[in-house]
């Protein structure tokens, strides 16, 4: 963006960059921003965000009792010190996702 643009434009351009699933860097060169402004707009487009806390959702789970089961476990442990153990061959995007989770 050569020209000068607004505090309202650039709003608008950080939301759209969280609309847009891409990486800082990726959106920045497809829309021809500087990416260091791209980072202080959407900086404080989060800031100025009330902060939402999101319902938590529960998952279904199955418990296994056999002790057997415990040699072939995956343990994931969150930066908040949660530990969450899944049976090796988990589907890959549902562990994602609960780690995504408890990550917010």
């Amino acid at each position: 963006m050569a020209k000068q643009v607004g505090k309202p434009e650039w709003a608008r351009v950080a939301e759209a960059f969280e609309a847009s699933g891409q990486t800082q860097r990726e959106f920045a060169l497809a829309h021809g921003v500087r990416l260091s402004t791209l980072q202080s707009w959407v900086y404080r487009l989060r800031r100025s965000a009330p902060s939402r806390a999101e319902a938590v959702r529960l998952l279904p789970v199955q418990v296994a009792t056999s002790p057997a089961a415990t040699e072939s476990l995956l343990e994931v442990v969150a930066a908040s010190g949660a530990r969450v153990r899944f049976a090796v061959g988990t589907d890959v995007a549902y562990v994602a996702r609960l780690v995504a989770a408890l990550g917010r």
